[in-house]
């Protein structure tokens, strides 16, 4: 694929940068002066684009990542300080847990349930809320002086955007029920060891290495990667008949495409394929 000029989008807040080049959409969360701390505007907004580029075809790969020297902060304790509340304000706790539930499903949520590969980019710290996003992706490269944390225990939080489910999912329950309690800091390395990110790199090979994996996924079979995503997904909670019959639907189903089809003739003719994700 040749290479094509990036196009910004509108996400309406300078809190949350949006370009897509190559059919990769990536996502800047971008408040550096704060670790790119959440705010309410990059929250929603961040929510938008997801909701968007879900169903945006132009979109085959997101890439998630943060300006400056850090990934995420996660909430904006300092904000919260100085409202004297941090989570309901002037809203009822109904309304603000209703809030919530919505942001978390519309952010980490559709990360996870996305029919399309997502990819975390830490270039630099990823804590509490921030780590959560990063571990609702399906793949994550962390430059090698990036740092993991839970970072809830510290705040008294007991945790928010389904981190203490991907994290159980990743480490298992001992691991996960230590890393939320001692909210210990977790290097590159250990945090390769431990399965967290799937690459690390240096600081300065980040935006490279990423955009490599994000091309390859973007001119890669996305009708497969559709349906390879929710049986991986499903395979997490599901029995395993379910899981059975569902992959044996989505196998006969990714063989009518043709995407299917130019690979079976790219095999035999000894060439890449060139998928069209169709």
């Amino acid at each position: 694929m040749s290479e094509t000029k990036a196009a910004s989008r509108d996400t309406g807040t300078a809190d949350l940068l949006a370009t897509l080049q190559d059919g990769i959409l990536t996502l800047t969360l971008n408040r550096p002066q704060a670790r790119n701390a959440m705010s309410r505007a990059m929250n929603e907004s961040l929510a938008q684009q997801l909701a968007q580029a879900e169903l945006d075809p132009e979109v085959r790969c997101i890439v998630l990542t943060g300006a400056g020297n850090a990934f995420c902060a996660g909430g904006d304790v300092k904000g919260m300080a100085a409202a004297g509340d941090g989570t309901v304000g002037a809203m009822t706790i109904d309304q603000a847990i209703h809030r919530q539930r919505l942001n978390q499903r519309g952010t980490a949520g559709r990360l996870f349930k996305m029919p399309k590969p997502t990819i975390a980019a830490l270039p630099g710290p990823a804590a509490g809320a921030g780590l959560s996003l990063a571990l609702a992706c399906d793949l994550r490269l962390m430059a090698g002086t990036a740092f993991l944390t839970t970072a809830f225990a510290r705040v008294g939080f007991s945790g928010d955007y389904g981190g203490t489910y991907f994290l159980t999912q990743l480490v298992g329950s001992a691991k996960a029920r230590e890393l939320y309690f001692l909210s210990g800091r977790i290097a590159a390395d250990e945090a390769l060891r431990l399965g967290l990110v799937n690459w690390v790199c240096p600081a300065e090979e980040l935006a490279a290495r990423t955009r490599e994996i994000a091309l390859r996924l973007a001119t890669g079979p996305t009708v497969a990667y559709r349906y390879m995503k929710e049986n991986l997904n499903r395979a997490l909670a599901g029995d395993v008949d379910d899981c059975l019959d569902l992959e044996a639907t989505h196998h006969i189903h990714c063989g009518q495409t043709e995407d299917h089809r130019e690979a079976a003739r790219a095999f035999v003719e000894k060439r890449e394929p060139v998928f069209k994700g169709r």
